[in-house]
């Protein structure tokens, strides 16, 4: 059906201050753009905006989408603001848990704690019998009790994986604090969840997704839940003609080779096949992202590699082999250099790009090294928001001139996308909006944290719009309103460009629209068979 928008604001997002008076659209496209008077006889059907503001659609560059909605499903600690409270939350949840069923957290952050306090197995021990394990947020760490670490045969004697560290009191024994690959080694026993389970948290995360103006997001959920078809299969149980998202899934290098060999299908346009995706080190939070130099704060660790040089090398090989990109988790400078590496050594297939993940900590001679290779930068905005000042600490003074730099970088000319990281992070994109161009906690006054970062409205809009689109490859058909365009668009009740900064934080998503059809509207899912 012919659709005619009209009566709104509605930014190109094509130069800044870009707009259109209405939109005809068909058959998922934009067909014409003009005034309302020039394209109305052309119309089969009006919406009316009534003064709302479009954009694009927005999408979150880089997330966990089956995760979110895990999240969204099970306990949430991410709000606890101090050790005692996250036990007063944790002896309120599942009062009614059976011995051998998991008790199973999300979200703890103990750098949002006044006494930066990580609660140990002993106390974990008075919450449940049962096994107990609480995800970090940056789930590159965990918490686990007696229980689990008894199951997972992690004691005193346990030698520490070669991608881990169990740590330690004064005597030895393990505190229930596992770092990277000796959380794997608890996380392992957890059932692995059924494509009905998966199906139901993806359910709930696309439902959530579309209230807040998404309309699609590079996802990493493909090699976490055992099988890859449970997880695959959840999503063409979720996304397609009746329930339209755009979710382009990066293939985890554990699981990418099947994928190729056995020729998995993804239900195009809606679900596409991205990037093989792996991880060279953790993150700031837990001291696990690999540094060139040591901690500030900590200086008996640089962090951690959780490859090794040959291990990198293969698996990029591997992509190659595929003639595809990879998609690399890289989060302090040594991680950098390590993907810069492979990445040099084995060029990208023409006419893809590499994606690098994070580049939280750079420095002067990687940023001209990247320049040079056609790579794409997920950025996460909100990491600003949940990393300082206390990042500051870690990285010392000399370090922060490249840290979580994103104005340098667009002027660079990188293609730079927003993403969330939901699970890791709330994942409203207004939330990543508000912090590339405040570059501060919502509620704080100050200019900002390194506030020579700060991005225009127009630049911090765009990493979700023209940026994220850029990353997929889709540049010439998502990210703005133009003739042959996709038909996908966010609507807000606010003019993001307009408003003061705390403002941008109120806006409301009044529709939020897929392919030319409304997918959520006025607080209510539009979509068939949603109740």
């Amino acid at each position: 059906m012919t659709t005619l928008w009209h009566n709104g604001l509605m930014y190109t997002m094509e130069q800044e201050g870009g707009q259109v008076e209405a939109l005809l659209t068909e058959n998922g496209k934009i067909i014409a753009i003009g005034t309302y008077e020039e394209l109305k006889e052309q119309a089969a059907k009006e919406i009316n905006l009534e003064g709302s503001v479009l954009y694009p659609g927005f999408i979150d560059s880089h997330m966990h989408m089956i995760g979110h909605g895990e999240k969204l499903l099970s306990l949430d600690l991410s709000n606890a603001s101090s050790a005692d409270e996250m036990m007063d939350m944790l002896l309120a949840a599942y009062p009614d848990l059976k011995p051998d069923e998991w008790f199973i957290g999300e979200g703890w952050n103990e750098n949002n704690f006044t006494d930066k306090k990580i609660l140990t197995r002993q106390e974990l021990d008075k919450v449940t019998a049962s096994p107990m394990i609480l995800k970090r947020t940056c789930r590159h760490a965990a918490l686990a009790n007696s229980k689990a670490l008894e199951l997972a045969g992690i004691s005193k004697s346990t030698p520490d994986p070669q991608d881990g560290v169990i740590m330690r009191d004064a005597d030895g024994e393990p505190t229930g604090y596992l770092k990277e690959g000796a959380q794997e080694m608890v996380l392992a026993l957890i059932p692995k969840p059924t494509e009905q389970t998966l199906t139901r948290a993806l359910r709930k995360s696309v439902e959530n997704l579309l209230s807040l103006g998404l309309t699609g997001a590079v996802t990493d959920d493909l090699g976490y839940y055992g099988d890859y078809t449970n997880p695959l299969q959840a999503f063409k149980n979720v996304i397609g003609e009746q329930k339209k998202f755009r979710a382009h899934l990066l293939r985890r290098s554990t699981v990418f080779k099947q994928l190729i060999e056995e020729k998995a299908t993804y239900n195009e346009p809606w679900i596409e096949p991205g990037e093989m995706k792996f991880f060279i080190d953790g993150a700031l939070g837990g001291k696990t992202a690999l540094l060139s130099k040591p901690y500030a704060d900590t200086p008996e660790t640089s962090g951690m590699v959780v490859v090794s040089d040959e291990e990198i090398d293969a698996l990029v090989a591997l992509a190659r082999k595929h003639r595809e990109a990879i998609a690399v988790h890289v989060i302090g400078d040594a991680a950098v250099e390590k993907a810069l590496d492979a990445i040099e050594k084995h060029p990208v297939p023409e006419g893809k790009r590499d994606r690098l993940i994070h580049v939280n900590v750079l420095r002067e001679d990687l940023v001209e090294r990247m320049a040079k290779l056609p790579v794409i930068l997920d950025i996460q905005p909100v990491f600003v928001s949940s990393d300082f000042p206390w990042v500051m600490d870690r990285l010392g003074e000399n370090r922060l001139d490249w840290a979580y730099a994103w104005k340098k970088l667009l002027d660079q000319g990188f293609i730079c996308g927003g993403g969330s990281d939901a699970p890791i992070e709330e994942v409203d994109p207004l939330l990543g909006i508000y912090a590339a161009a405040t570059r501060r906690k919502p509620g704080e006054t100050h200019k900002g944290y390194l506030p020579d970062e700060k991005l225009s409205r127009f630049e911090a809009v765009g990493l979700f719009t023209t940026g994220s689109a850029g990353t997929i490859g889709k540049a010439d058909v998502r990210g703005k309103l133009a003739v042959g365009f996709d038909a996908d668009f966010t609507v807000l009740d606010k003019d993001l460009f307009q408003v003061e900064d705390e403002e941008i934080l109120h806006a409301n998503v009044v529709m939020t629209v897929v392919s030319g059809e409304v997918m959520f509207e006025g607080g209510i899912l539009s979509i068939p068979g949603v109740s």
